[in-house]
């Protein structure tokens, strides 16, 4: 690799050739600050933060964009550089709702920390901004008066997801961030990922909050309120509490939910292992038939409505097994009500989830293995159940680990993966793999389908047949995916897709961290890593084995994909149009 040497604040620095000066910055120990940039995809220089000083320039260069060369000199805190940067957050404050102690996102938001770095006592520009608040979609709230134009939302809705269906609208003073023809976003194509929620500098976007019908739930006096938490959770709680990235804190987590006051705490890994046994029957059926192949999973809701939205074509393809949050709602208010003596009217299902699209899927058809009773009622975030600890008062880092409670409380490893892309996959090769070949497999690592590349293949020989394949995470991904299989360009057995990338770790719902940490750490392998670690040492690590799991279809299910399964554990989906609010004024 050809490198360059440079000097920044006269310390040499050796780095990359194809550097920015804020990457060989970092090498030197030095954080210049950004508001706008994020790594790989939105580098665009437009907030002016991280100006710094170049030898021989014309003036001050943004760092961010700016490429390092031989023997550059570089100075980041000089007078001028102080004073333009100060400046600039004026001029952000000046046109930003200032209610910071009231905000969700106080001390945890980037352009306070700035702020407060460089002492900012009074903003002697603007006046006081009035609440801008959409708030008509299902997962998050958007206000535009704390909104500092970064266009990170956008980059991500844009590059990374293919939605795009948020851009700046007007110009001047007048720009802001909205939907074509300032449309709310109910009615345009948003497919309730979140993604622009969780790299948003600071509290424009957030998730809509649903912990105040959790704590009047558990303090319901007639209701059995029972908790079920996602794989990925216990991989980032701890980040919510100032623990490493990819501590797992599953027994502290448990303990936190019990002293909120649930009735139950249990593990939705459990229903993960229940999916595979239904995804993967389904699987081999269609392989036997030839029909509807490649078979695609359904696990994640976001890539779901992206499918009905861009994709109806392949809805054929879609597994009609519903996600494991869905799964777990549907045994709540079945298996477990029959199994407690309750009217399942009684039993209220809390979920935590990584994923901001886990509240538009609570509320889709056809998810109600009850009839008239919702499978789950409430679905909170990873930042939501973090928040909801911090004003209990429970000493989040002090805990004792305990353990899930039993019924629904074993989990395997093939659970705990699902969080991470391709963990679904190779969840299901394990199961698939023995039921196939009718031995056991020598090893239960298929490390061809790990990894945060946003498209993987593999192929495996199972008995006779080679099976084919493909893991896509990051909605962008899945339509190249999608578009090469469509065109003939290549041809799979089953295909993986998450809507985020990375997968359940980076989801939507999942603790924010700055800029100054998504720029220079992976996030996604840190907490992918955690949830290999605990697969490797589980005594359980496939689906078929977990004792819960074969108790459900002994004594209430019967088999898998037997038609009390396909009655409470399947459903349909249906295409959708991607401008729903063109269609309803069309339609009066």
């Amino acid at each position: 690799m050809d490198t360059v040497k440079l000097k920044i604040n006269g310390i040499d620095v050796e780095c990359p050739a194809n550097s920015t000066i804020l990457e060989a910055a970092r090498l030197a120990d030095i954080e210049i600050p950004t508001l706008c940039y994020l790594k790989e995809i939105n580098a665009i220089g437009s907030c002016r933060m991280c100006l710094v000083e170049v030898k021989g320039a014309r003036g001050p260069v943004a760092a961010c964009v700016y490429p390092v060369n031989e023997g550059m000199e570089v100075f980041t805190n000089t007078p001028l550089i102080q004073k333009s940067r100060k400046l600039t957050l004026e001029l952000i404050l000046s046109n930003h709702r200032k209610e910071c102690l009231t905000c969700v996102r106080s001390q945890n938001c980037e352009l306070q920390k700035l702020a407060k770095d460089f002492g900012l006592e009074h903003v002697r520009f603007g006046g006081e901004l009035e609440p801008q608040i959409e708030a008509s979609a299902p997962h998050l709230v958007r206000d535009n008066s704390k909104c500092i134009l970064c266009r990170r939302c956008v980059a991500v809705c844009r590059y990374n997801q293919d939605a795009a269906v948020i851009g700046p609208n007007d110009r001047g003073f007048a720009t802001h961030i909205g939907c074509a023809f300032d449309r709310d976003l109910d009615e345009v194509a948003c497919v309730s990922c979140g993604q622009c929620t969780a790299v948003c500098p600071t509290g424009a976007l957030v998730e809509r909050d649903d912990t105040d019908k959790v704590v009047a739930a558990i303090n319901h006096p007639d209701k059995h309120v029972a908790v079920g938490t996602a794989p990925a959770v216990r991989a980032t709680l701890g980040e919510c509490f100032g623990m490493p990235i990819g501590t797992n804190v599953e027994g502290k987590m448990v303990a936190a939910l019990r002293r909120l006051g649930f009735d139950r705490v249990f593990d939705v890994d459990v229903s993960a292992d229940l999916t595979i046994m239904e995804e993967g029957t389904e699987f081999l059926q269609r392989l036997q038939t030839g029909e509807n192949l490649p078979i695609i999973t359904s696990c994640s809701p976001g890539w779901i409505r992206y499918c009905e939205q861009y994709f109806p074509e392949v809805i054929p393809n879609l597994s009609t097994c519903k996600s494991p949050q869905q799964m777990f709602g549907a045994m709540m208010k079945t298996y477990y009500a029959q199994k407690m003596n309750m009217d399942p009217k009684d039993v209220i299902v809390v979920t935590v989830m990584p994923c901001t699209a886990k509240k538009f899927e609570i509320q889709r058809a056809d998810q109600q293995a009850v009839p008239g009773v919702d499978d789950v009622d409430i679905t909170i975030t990873t930042r939501e159940l973090g928040r909801m600890i911090e004003r209990a008062g429970i000493r989040f880092t002090e805990l004792q680990d305990e353990e899930f409670d039993p019924i629904f409380g074993i989990s395997t490893g093939a659970g705990v993966i699902f969080g991470a892309t391709g963990g679904g996959m190779e969840a299901a090769l394990r199961t698939v793999a023995e039921i196939v070949t009718g031995k056991e497999l020598p090893s239960l690592d298929f490390k061809e389908v790990r990894g945060i590349a946003g498209i993987k293949e593999a192929e495996y020989d199972l008995a006779d047949r080679t099976v084919r394949v493909a893991v896509a995470s990051g909605l962008a991904n899945a339509k190249q995916l999608l578009t090469s299989v469509k065109n003939g360009e290549a041809e799979y057995d089953i295909i993986e897709i998450m809507a985020c990338p990375g997968g359940c770790i980076n989801g939507g719902g999942q603790p924010i961290q700055p800029g100054s940490v998504r720029n220079f750490y992976e996030l996604r392998e840190l907490r992918a890593k955690a949830l290999y670690d605990q697969d490797k040492n589980m005594p359980l690590r496939k689906s078929h084995e977990n004792p819960i799991i074969k108790e459900l279809y002994d004594t209430f299910l019967g088999e898998p994909g037997s038609h009390k399964a396909h009655e409470w554990l399947h459903t349909s989906y249906v295409a959708s149009p991607k401008y729903p609010g063109v269609e309803k004024e069309a339609a009066k």
